[in-house]
């Protein structure tokens, strides 16, 4: 019989090469086109895969273009050219053989070549990586390696990754954005509830210091008259502390049903945070005759001569008002060095602010100062939530960013100043 109509099913191609002849017994059947069985039918698994493997190694060198386009970005923002040049000159200034001659200025040098060193090393490293990763999924492509793929796309998602946090870098070039930090926490008003506030930030921010390498040293904290802390301050060790933190200075906010209200009510309490650079080239004049300085027993716990003499130092700048105090070293004269370089950076800042206000004026914007506003609400009743009302980032893990998950929201704040927005 003929099989012009209907092939048997053994007989059926699975693939067919021609769409209009098929081999049966060896001999060529003319077909109807109409009567051809569909290749996405029949060969469906080898389109898909081959589908599947194009948006892959799209995929891939879309992150890698991202990267190529973020890096020169980067390179740009911190003048790449001109950092590999001063770090030429840095290095020739070290190999001079009178360098150590001035022990204060050659550790300014080395913590310069540090950072300079730092800039190039990393651009440097991710430009080379780059290369690698394009080499690895072209050779990919043109060997059908799935190994050498599977690694380029995850060598790209690094990449990716790595430049991205090295452009928010670049976004921390204010004068002191590099220094350390010191940081301050205030109770607002409510007693107990509002000091237990701040024993709560005092905690996220040591976290933050811990998760992101910085070193932390607590320069004084007044202890609440039930629990907690009136106020804190200490200083956050480590490159760009300060670049970071001053994202942070503003009024936090905290609702709650409060484990102090026999009744247990929901309260809403504030404290203040307020960032300062430490500065090592100081070119402020402080006079004497501006401060009143008032001694003090220090109190919580302390050594055997720390809680016997008035070793405490309170420090008050007359004409800007600002105060600050030291009482966690062991002598009067310690408290009072810790409190005037505290003091010196806080003035320093103060004067950043008036700069920047002034300049704003004389372009005709309108700037408000973020210290005294409350910047964000941490809300754990009646449901969870953190949120920057600068910026409007927010998250339900409000958990996690009590033990010092506040990356995300201090680099959008960056991104959004960088990008002129924001408050």
């Amino acid at each position: 019989g003929s099989f012009i109509g209907e092939f048997p099913p053994l007989l059926a191609p699975s693939c067919p090469l021609d769409p209009f002849y098929f081999p049966i017994s060896g001999v060529m059947i003319p077909r109807s086109p109409q009567r051809v069985p569909d290749p996405a039918v029949h060969c469906r698994g080898l389109p898909r895969n081959l589908r599947r493997a194009t948006a892959v190694t799209s995929e891939i060198r879309s992150r890698l273009s991202a990267v190529s386009e973020i890096l020169g970005r980067v390179r740009i923002a911190s003048s790449y050219e001109t950092q590999c040049l001063r770090l030429a000159e840095l290095e020739s200034q070290m190999a001079e053989g009178d360098f150590w001659n001035d022990r204060e200025s050659a550790e300014k040098t080395i913590q310069e070549l540090k950072r300079v060193k730092e800039t190039v090393t990393n651009i440097d490293e991710i430009e080379k990586r780059l290369g690698d990763a394009e080499a690895l999924l072209d050779l990919a492509k043109t060997e059908q390696d799935h190994d050498s793929k599977t690694e380029a796309a995850s060598e790209s998602r690094q990449l990716l990754a790595q430049v991205e946090r090295l452009e928010l870098r670049t976004l921390l070039s204010g004068r002191h954005d590099v220094s350390n930090a010191y940081l301050s926490i205030h109770a607002g008003a409510g007693g107990t509830e509002a000091c237990d506030w701040v024993s709560m930030l005092r905690r996220m921010f040591l976290r933050w210091a811990e998760i992101n390498g910085f070193g932390s040293e607590v320069i004084e904290e007044l202890s609440g008259d039930e629990t907690g802390f009136k106020t804190f301050t200490a200083r956050i060790i480590g490159a760009y502390a300060y670049g970071y933190l001053r994202a942070e200075t503003g009024v936090h906010r905290l609702v709650r049903v409060s484990p102090f209200d026999a009744q247990a009510r929901r309260h809403t309490t504030f404290a203040s945070v307020h960032a300062s650079p430490e500065v090592d080239d100081v070119d402020i004049e402080i006079s004497e005759s501006d401060l009143r300085v008032d001694t003090y027993r220090a109190s919580g716990a302390g050594g055997q001569h720390v809680n016997t003499t008035d070793s405490a130092v309170r420090i008050t700048h007359l004409p800007t008002g600002i105060v600050v105090q030291c009482q966690n070293q062991r002598s009067q004269h310690a408290n009072r060095a810790q409190a005037m370089l505290v003091l010196q950076s806080r003035l320093t800042e103060f004067e950043e602010k008036k700069r920047e206000e002034e300049m704003a004026k004389l372009s005709g914007e309108r700037s408000e100062i973020a210290f005294g506003s409350q910047i964000r609400s941490y809300v754990l009743h009646p449901y969870k939530m953190v949120k920057d009302h600068r910026t409007d980032h927010e998250t339900g893990n409000v958990d996690a960013t009590l033990d010092g998950e506040l990356q995300p929201f201090i680099e959008e704040w960056l991104r959004q100043q960088a990008q002129g927005g924001g408050n």
